[in-house]
């Protein structure tokens, strides 16, 4: 008999508005910018084509805004889950997005000592434990709504990128400048039981021009 399974599609936010360069964080303020609102457009595009049955994002603006195309051609509402949030960030509100600047200001220096954690912020395990719980709890809600639907978890790179990470068994720490999820991709699990059994990624804004406002 084969196994039942449902897939989770981890959908990364478009490009925010950011010439500042700030490293935003969870601050409130920073949206889409008009290149991150027709990233979500394709992204939503993409999705429709699939069995969603259940929508839920981080409650932050730029992943509520990344939600809202695919809500209104779905016809569905948006959860949200504080667990799908951003990385908490000790760095956050610094000119220092892209990693531009870490080193200017010395009273920073302190939260550098520990990259593996890391030290500047929440730790790896916490996000991958989290974001993983509602990747599941996504996966249940999906499930009853009907077999064959699937859900949407609308969160952030690092976020997406632990997530994957662990349920690839691989060590949390890593490179940022080689993670592979680029604004408004698609990291899809599928899941059978509470077995993570395979991993799919898609770029479908792939196709536009690159921006000058992206972050985390």
């Amino acid at each position: 008999m084969a196994r039942v399974t449902t897939t989770i599609h981890l959908l990364r936010h478009g490009e925010v508005f950011n010439p500042g360069r700030v490293l935003y964080g969870r601050l409130p303020g920073f949206a889409l910018s008009d290149l991150g609102i027709a990233q979500a457009k394709l992204a939503a595009e993409y999705l429709a084509r699939r069995p969603v049955g259940y929508l839920v994002s981080s409650p932050l603006e730029r992943a509520q805004q990344t939600a809202q195309p695919l809500a209104e051609a779905l016809g569905l509402t948006i959860d949200t889950d504080e667990r799908l949030i951003e990385a908490d960030n000790h760095l956050q509100g610094k000119q220092v997005a892209g990693g531009k600047g870490l080193f200017r200001d010395p009273a920073l220096f302190k939260y550098y000592r520990n990259p593996f954690t890391p030290s500047w912020g929440e730790p790896y395990a916490q996000i991958a434990t989290r974001v993983l719980a509602a990747a599941r709890a996504a996966c249940d809600a999906a499930q009853r709504i009907g077999q064959d639907a699937e859900a949407v978890c609308v969160s952030h790179q690092l976020p997406i990128v632990i997530a994957r990470r662990r349920a690839e068994g691989r060590r949390l720490f890593h490179d940022p400048r080689r993670r592979r999820c680029s604004l408004a991709s698609v990291t899809s699990f599928t899941f059978a039981g509470d077995a993570i059994v395979r991993i799919d990624y898609a770029e479908p804004a792939a196709t536009l021009p690159p921006g000058h406002g992206a972050g985390a």
